[in-house]
C-alpha cells in the first residue's frame, strides 16, 4: 500500500500538463523510434555485407517501424512524424500553423539523435566493416545507413520528380486513411495502414533514392554523419544531392493535398446524415438487384 502511495506520488510529480510539451516528447519519441528502427535494419544488412538483411527485410523494417512509432506518439501528438505530414495537415486546415515550425525543430531533432543511437548501437560493426574510415561513396560506403543518396544514375531533376510524386501519392494515401467521410479505417488500424501504405510506396517508387519523402528523417541524419566523421561529402555527393529530399516533399505534400481535396474531400455533401442516406441507397440499389433477373435489370439499363 505504501509502495503505491509512493508510486503515485512520484507519477503525480512527474507528470507534465502542458500540452505543448507532451505533444513534442510524444513527437520526438515517435520519430526517434522511427529512424532508430529503420536505420538499425540498414545498418545489420550493409555491415554485415548482407548476410544478415537485404533490401526486402530493410523495406520492411522501415515500414512496421511507422506502424510502431504510430502507435507510440498517435494519440497524444498526432504522430505526424514527418514534416511534409505536418504541411499537408497545415494546408487542409487540420493543424495550426503556429505549431508547424515547432513540430519540424522536434522531428528534425529527434531524427539527429536517432541516427547517434544508431551509430553507438552499432559502432564495433562498423569499425569492422570499413576499418574505421566512414565514407560516403565506395563499395564501403556506410552513409547510407543513416540517410539517403541518389542512384548513380539519377539526375536532380528526375530525382526531385521522383521526391515530389513518391511524397504525393503519400499525402494522397494518408488523408484517405484519415477520412471519416471516405471508407476510413476501422479505430486502431489506421497504423497498420500507414505501414502497409509506406511499404507500397517502398516496393514501388525505392530505387532511384530509397523514397525518403521526409524532410527530418533525410537532413537530421545527414547533419549527424557531417558531424560524426563522414565529413562535408554528405553535402555534396549526388551532385550536391541533400537539398531534394528536403525541399521536394514539401512540394509533393502541397501537390497530394491539392490533389485529394480537388478530386475528393471538397466534393462530399455538406451534411455528414447525407453520406449515410447515400450509403442506404446504394445498399437497397444493390439487394434490388440482386432479385431482378438479368434480362429485366439490362432492359432497366
Amino acid at each position: 500500500m505504501a509502495y503505491t502511495e509512493t508510486l503515485a506520488g512520484i507519477r503525480n510529480h512527474l507528470r507534465i500538463r502542458n500540452l505543448l510539451v507532451r505533444q513534442c516528447l510524444a513527437e520526438f519519441l515517435g520519430v526517434f523510434v522511427l529512424l532508430l528502427l529503420t536505420q538499425g535494419a540498414v545498418a545489420q544488412a550493409v555491415t554485415s555485407g548482407e548476410t544478415k538483411g537485404n533490401f526486402l527485410t530493410m523495406f520492411l523494417a522501415g515500414s512496421f517501424s511507422v506502424t510502431i512509432a504510430i502507435y507510440v506518439a498517435g494519440n497524444i501528438s498526432g504522430a505526424h512524424l514527418n514534416p511534409a505530414f505536418s504541411l499537408a495537415m497545415c494546408l487542409v486546415g487540420r493543424f495550426p500553423w503556429t505549431m508547424f515550425p515547432i513540430y519540424c525543430l522536434v522531428q528534425l531533432l529527434a531524427a539527429f539523435c536517432a541516427s547517434g543511437a544508431t551509430y553507438i548501437l552499432y559502432y564495433d560493426a562498423l569499425q569492422n566493416y570499413t576499418g574505421g574510415n566512414l565514407t560516403v561513396t565506395g563499395p564501403k560506403e556506410t552513409a547510407s545507413i543513416f540517410t539517403t543518396y541518389p542512384a548513380p544514375y539519377l539526375s536532380l531533376n528526375n530525382g526531385f520528380l521522383d521526391q515530389v510524386i513518391g511524397t504525393a501519392m503519400l499525402i494522397v494515401g494518408l488523408l484517405a486513411i484519415l477520412d471519416r467521410r471516405n471508407k476510413g479505417v476501422p479505430a486502431g488500424l489506421e497504423p497498420v495502414v500507414v505501414g502497409l501504405l509506406i511499404m507500397v510506396i517502398g516496393f514501388s517508387m525505392g530505387v532511384n533514392c530509397g523514397f525518403p519523402l521526409n524532410p527530418a528523417r533525410d537532413l537530421g541524419p545527414r547533419l549527424f554523419t557531417y558531424m560524426a566523421g563522414w565529413g562535408p561529402e554528405v553535402f555534396s555527393a549526388g551532385n550536391g544531392w541533400w537539398w531534394v529530399p528536403v525541399v521536394a516533399p514539401l512540394v509533393g505534400a502541397t501537390l497530394g493535398s491539392a490533389i485529394y481535396q480537388g478530386f475528393v474531400a471538397l466534393h462530399h455533401p455538406e451534411d455528414p446524415g447525407l453520406v449515410h442516406d447515400l450509403d442506404s441507397i446504394q445498399h437497397n440499389a444493390t439487394d434490388l438487384a440482386k432479385h431482378v433477373s438479368p434480362p429485366i435489370l439490362e432492359s432497366k439499363l
